[in-house]
């Protein structure tokens, strides 16, 4: 039999050992965060500028907002009178003025027809003339008793003929000397061709369209505005916006329209502006990027 001494300090080593080794396990620290990745990173940064500049531009007194060029006219060109494109004078891009010639319809038949009214007008005229020489005499020889009544309301009669026929001539000619004039389309505006939709020998119907012009100076601006600003935006207010393709202008320009209406999706109001763009280098459909003080 086994001392109980012995066996009970056995014990007691093998417990103080178990202690050592536990001591000697290293305490478990929390671990460092992994890094992000450096497309993760970029985004980050673009979002918390972003907000602290949405913030700045709440705080101060400057609207900041993003719209789009428009043209306050455009024109659809279609000519009076069917036919077909003698001559094209335009293309897309040029630049038109008021009243200058953009297109010219052939005008062999018109011309030709004009000239043959033109000559009946002449015979009805002689031929007025002739009878009211004949009512002239006829009116004499009525007041001398010369002639029976009934020949002298022949000739009264005659003569209004004649003169009806004169008329009737006189606008002959002149319906063909307007559609003559028409066969020359012009613009109606100041502006640029937009669209070129047909060309030489090429035929024309009725209503077709041939070219598309839209004014380009003054352009408007249109963007929308939070409704808090409502009581703040005033007409002829001053307005600067930027465009991409010249980064380093900026284009003044004034408040022309203020909305009436609040839209209940988005909480803002439409504004528009004018740009007087006499230089022509702002283009309807340009975005861009407008500033505004409201104080």
């Amino acid at each position: 039999m086994r001392n109980p001494i012995v066996i009970t300090l056995t014990i007691a080593l093998a417990a103080f050992g178990c202690a050592k080794k536990e001591e000697a396990v290293p305490a478990t620290t929390s671990a460092a965060a992994p890094a992000l990745p450096s497309d993760v990173q970029a985004v980050s940064a673009t979002a918390t500028a972003a907000t602290e500049s949405a913030a700045a531009a709440a705080d101060s007194d400057t609207i900041v907002a993003t719209g789009e060029f428009v043209t306050p006219t455009r024109s659809e060109l279609s000519a009076k009178m069917p036919g077909r494109i003698a001559a094209m004078y335009v293309d897309e891009g040029t630049r038109v003025h008021k009243g200058q010639p953009v297109l010219q319809i052939e005008t062999d038949y018109t011309r030709i027809n004009l000239q043959r009214a033109e000559a009946d007008a002449a015979r009805a005229k002689a031929a007025a003339e002739d009878a009211r020489r004949d009512l002239e005499r006829k009116k004499e020889l009525i007041a001398k008793d010369s002639i029976p009544r009934a020949t002298y309301d022949r000739s009264e009669g005659n003569y209004d003929q004649a003169k009806a026929a004169v008329l009737s001539a006189n606008a002959q000619a002149s319906l063909l000397a307007q559609q003559l004039k028409d066969a020359t389309l012009r613009s109606p505006i100041e502006g640029v061709v937009a669209e070129k939709r047909t060309d030489v020998g090429q035929r024309l119907g009725d209503n077709t369209v041939a070219l598309v012009i839209v004014q380009t100076s003054p352009l408007k601006l249109r963007f929308r505005v939070p409704e808090r600003y409502l009581g703040t935006v005033k007409r002829g207010q001053h307005v600067s916006a930027n465009v991409d393709p010249y980064p380093n202008e900026s284009f003044d320009g004034a408040v022309t329209v203020i909305g009436g209406v609040i839209d209940p999706a988005t909480r803002t109001f439409a504004v528009e502006t004018e740009f007087a763009n006499r230089d022509a280098r702002l283009k309807p459909g340009l975005f861009a990027r407008v500033a505004m003080k409201v104080k």
